[in-house]
């Protein structure tokens, strides 16, 4: 039988790697989505799903569900939907970086109530 120190890591990692596999396919299906060679209607599509960031984007969203399944196994649904409200963060920090998206100050705000209910919850689970 686990120990709950083991456990404590494996949900940390889980949570980790889902934060890790969602960000990662937001990104890519920005990527596909706003590549402006892509065109309209029916050639968009043809288009996106003839280059890799569509499907790096399928792919995680996969391996994402999975390793949410794993990690809502092992912690009650309401921590764990509260504790998955930090992807919301780490989407919109790497959409600055990447795409140059603006962060007003109202979404600064938000992604610094987001974090800290976030570590609330981390730290009381």
């Amino acid at each position: 039988m686990p120990t709950d120190g083991s456990i404590s890591a494996l949900v940390a990692g889980l949570w980790l790697f889902n934060v890790i596999l969602d960000t990662g396919g937001q990104l890519a299906f920005k990527a596909a989505a706003g590549d402006r060679a892509a065109g309209d209607g029916l050639a968009r599509w043809k288009y996106m799903a003839a280059r890799p960031w569509l499907w790096l984007g399928v792919g995680g969203y996969v391996i994402e569900f999975l390793v949410w399944i794993a990690f809502l196994s092992l912690i009650p649904l309401s921590e764990g939907v509260l504790l998955g409200s930090i992807n919301i963060v780490a989407v919109m920090v790497a959409g600055r970086f990447l795409f140059g998206e603006k962060l007003t100050r109202l979404r600064v705000i938000g992604i610094l109530l987001v974090t800290l209910g976030v570590a609330i919850v981390g730290l009381a689970a």
